[in-house]
């Protein structure tokens, strides 16, 4: 994967600390993962957009949003630019991993080539930790 600018919005541990929850810290600083089917928009659907829970960079509409059955909310597509790709090889496995590019938080992984991506243009699925997002309504 090429070389991806440096997040512009760069802050302190202490200062990441200061504005997420313990949980959000885990995962969006640390690489964590949330528990499957533990986020509320793993099964939300009403119009509008997903934003980085750490910094408020739109990162997805509810256009892309599908439900997955994977346990986590899921798209097939990100706003243009909003998200980076990192090759990850941790836990033994070869995965690319999916980072707010406004701040560099995790978010989670982009599969591609699933039965159930096939009939997307992008032929992916980007399974985010939903700890990792903010929902704002469109009618707002």
């Amino acid at each position: 994967m090429a070389d991806q600018p440096q997040p512009t919005i760069q802050k302190p541990e202490s200062e990441w600390r200061a504005v997420l929850s313990k949980e959000q810290f885990r995962v969006l600083r640390q690489k964590g993962t949330e528990a499957p089917g533990s986020s509320p928009l793993d099964h939300h659907f009403a119009s509008g957009t997903y934003a980085c829970a750490a910094c408020n960079t739109p990162l997805y509409t509810s256009s892309t949003k599908f439900d997955s059955g994977c346990g986590w909310p899921a798209f097939f597509d990100a706003i243009p630019g909003a998200v980076n790709r990192h090759e990850d090889f941790s836990h033994g496995m070869h995965r690319t991993e999916i980072t707010c590019a406004a701040c560099g938080g995790h978010l989670g992984h982009v599969f591609k080539g699933e039965s159930i991506t096939r009939k997307f243009a992008t032929g992916e699925r980007h399974c985010v930790n939903g700890i990792s997002l903010k929902f704002s309504d469109e009618a707002k």
